[in-house]
């Protein structure tokens, strides 16, 4: 009897650490894919925000980040919120038309927050002259997930060469 009632725990016993394990595997299943999910919304992000820039449109960029987003261009001062942000990408696209590709690289997400590592490389039509000059960058995007949809919260690049 004892021999049938330690069987029978023994039995119990593996069929809860199985059930355990199995649980354990679908909880990695769900977040792995919830995870590609996100990863492709910031793709998406980062296309539509070149996407912008190639049409020198500030109207497009700004929903793109959030309310207190932070632009650090390279060679200019820090605009932050969406103010100060509107005014650099107005003075930028006055100066410049840009012709580019992005390549990313990184995405990391972490909860409400994720980073992303890109390189963009193509072309800039310098108004002022008229002169067409490579471009070439590496880009930092800090993502902030706003009201459900993933924003630039904020964003620095230089000159790769």
């Amino acid at each position: 009897m004892k021999r049938t009632m330690l069987l029978l725990a023994a039995i119990i016993l593996m069929s809860a650490c199985q059930t355990k394990n199995s649980d354990n595997q679908i909880n990695n299943q769900d977040k792995a894919k919830m995870e590609s999910i996100e990863k492709q919304k910031i793709e998406n992000l980062l296309f539509t925000y070149r996407d912008a820039l190639n049409a020198s449109d500030v109207s497009k960029v700004l929903p793109l980040y959030t309310e207190d987003g932070i632009f650090m261009p390279s060679g200019a001062p820090t605009s932050i919120g969406t103010e100060q942000v509107k005014g650099a990408y107005e003075f930028v696209f006055s100066n410049i038309q840009l012709s580019i590709e992005f390549y990313i690289d990184e995405i990391i997400v972490n909860g409400e927050y994720a980073f992303a590592r890109t390189t963009s490389k193509g072309s800039t039509l310098i108004r002022a002259t008229g002169e067409t000059v490579p471009e070439e960058n590496r880009e930092l995007f800090v993502l902030q997930k706003e009201n459900g949809s993933w924003k630039i919260d904020r964003y620095m690049f230089n000159k790769m060469k």
